[in-house]
């Protein structure tokens, strides 16, 4: 049986409109599309959903308008999809706040990323998971190094594993042998989740549950049908989707994600392109690289 958490999941960038209030109505159209499109679940204010220039009133809103599409698409009966709220951050004591937002949200699990900037010791990063792990939501735990400066050693993972609340992994280190050493130590029920939407296929063909997308804002359906194909041991069919994705899977990285991704998206009709400073547009001559995506895939 696949683990709970196994599948396809998008981080869903977060739709700001032109005077940079979030645009609650693009929100909910771009959930009822990754509803539409078959994906596991859904990421609300994750990186990809500029978590660090949202206030914390508006992440609890945005996870709550998450839910309510979710439970609409339900109650007309579509799938169950779940939601996983990016509650992360440097301080436990917020990201506690950002935890308690969301379980009055109604939201399945939490994405927590490893403290950034401050560079806790593995012990600091054990006492963190695991006071969160307290508050009553599973934890999928997001590491990379890349972008918070600190590595979760397998070994601190593992520790903290054994706490039941403690579901999960999104793995973005890039390190591969270090994904095969968490795959090979996980306890049973411990949801592996590729972090890179182009190592995807890598990590679950050395036994991996699926993927959290940055990719699946655009291409949802091609994305939840290459880890069904993957997750049925069908890679033939899973290289030939991946295959075809590749350019996009680096393109969408051409400038700070999720510069690119949102510029397509805008290009889409799925939302503005609108972002909060300092993220801010791509250059000129990235969005004519980024015409060129768009022209390939045929996503307009």
């Amino acid at each position: 049986m696949p683990r709970k958490y196994a599948g396809t999941w998008t981080a869903i960038v977060t739709p700001f409109a032109k005077d940079g209030s979030v645009d609650e109505s693009a929100l909910r159209n771009m959930v009822q599309r990754q509803i539409a499109s078959g994906v596991t679940g859904i990421v609300p204010v994750g990186t990809t959903g500029e978590s660090p220039t949202t206030t914390t009133e508006e992440d609890a809103k945005i996870f709550q308008i998450v839910v309510e599409e979710r439970d609409k698409a339900v109650a007309a009966g579509g799938p169950r999809v779940m939601v996983m709220a990016g509650a992360g951050s440097n301080s436990t004591h917020e990201a506690s706040e950002y935890i308690g937002n969301a379980k009055k949200a109604g939201v399945d699990c939490c994405l927590i990323v490893s403290p950034y900037y401050n560079k806790p010791t593995q012990k600091g990063l054990r006492l963190h998971y695991l006071a969160l792990a307290e508050l009553g939501l599973p934890i999928i735990v997001y590491n990379i190094k890349g972008r918070t400066g600190v590595n979760i050693e397998t070994d601190t993972l593992m520790e903290i594993a054994k706490h039941p609340m403690i579901v999960g992994v999104k793995e973005a280190s890039g390190d591969m042998v270090q994904i095969k050493d968490v795959l090979a130590r996980r306890p049973a029920d411990f949801t592996v989740l590729s972090g890179d939407d182009g190592l995807t296929i890598e990590v679950m063909k050395n036994g991996g549950d699926g993927v959290v997308s940055v990719a699946g804002n655009l291409v949802p359906k091609e994305l939840s049908e290459m880890v069904k194909f993957a997750s049925e041991g069908n890679f033939e069919e899973a290289e030939k989707i991946n295959t075809n994705l590749v350019r996009l899977f680096k393109d969408i990285f051409v400038e700070t994600n999720p510069i690119p991704v949102k510029y397509i998206a805008s290009r889409m009709g799925l939302c503005e392109l609108s972002f909060r400073l300092p993220m801010c547009e791509p250059e000129d001559k990235t969005k004519e690289y980024l015409e060129e995506t768009i022209k390939q895939y045929g996503l307009i």
